[in-house]
């Protein structure tokens, strides 16, 4: 079944297919591009586009597919990227898309919970696919050169032996889909560890530097 997850019609079409096969099991939501550009250079039809196929299209999916998931205590797979919680120059919506998805699966985990549907979401790094040439750029302008233009070259110079198997990919989404006791979050690749592992790091030393000030009692 080819089926375009923005469509109008895309929920009740999941709704028909799951009928036609008996039931479902496990839902892979998988649909999503990115975009590279300074947040001041991304143009508001570009963030709703965005928002609309990584986030909303997903939503829409998922929901149809839900009372299938919960007659079969079935799982949900959602496909998000390590970019949910790590930030580079220039992919500042496409990282939120991806934080969206996060927060929604987390909150859906607890909601499924009681009634036997797990949720795990799947972080993965960067892959040797065609992700990174079909991805649509802003080329910056010179007040962010420095910073989203000369990522943007680093990253582009990146060569194929750097990037990730995406066959890990396969397999994260497999154990999830398989394992009695899948996680909450799997992160795929050695850069998705290495990056998520350093961005809470941070956080938490940031939110021990300014507990004064969250709680009360700093020095005035």
């Amino acid at each position: 079944m080819v089926l375009d997850i923005t469509d109008k019609e895309a929920g009740q079409i999941v709704k028909s297919a799951v009928d036609h096969a008996d039931g479902l099991n496990v839902l892979v939501n998988n649909a999503g591009y990115g975009l590279m550009a300074p947040v001041e250079q991304t143009d508001d039809a570009a963030a709703r586009s965005i928002f609309e196929t990584n986030f909303f299209a997903g939503l829409t999916i998922l929901q149809a597919a839900l009372p299938a998931l919960q007659a079969s205590h079935g799982r949900v797979i959602q496909i998000s990227s390590y970019l949910g919680q790590v930030v580079w120059p220039g992919a500042a919506l496409y990282s939120a898309t991806k934080a969206a998805v996060e927060a929604i699966s987390a909150a859906l985990a607890v909601e499924l919970e009681p009634l036997g549907v797990s949720v795990t979401t799947i972080q993965p790094g960067i892959f040797r696919t065609e992700f990174r040439a079909s991805v649509p750029m802003v080329e910056p302008n010179k007040l962010y050169a420095n910073t989203v233009g000369t990522f943007l070259s680093e990253l582009l110079a990146l060569p194929e032996s750097a990037l990730g198997d995406p066959t890990l990919v396969v397999d994260a989404v497999m154990t999830a889909a398989t394992h009695p006791k899948p996680p909450l979050r799997l992160a795929v690749g050695r850069d998705a560890v290495q990056g998520i592992r350093s961005a809470l790091t941070k956080q938490l030393a940031e939110i021990a530097e300014w507990e004064p000030v969250s709680i009360g009692g700093a020095e005035k």
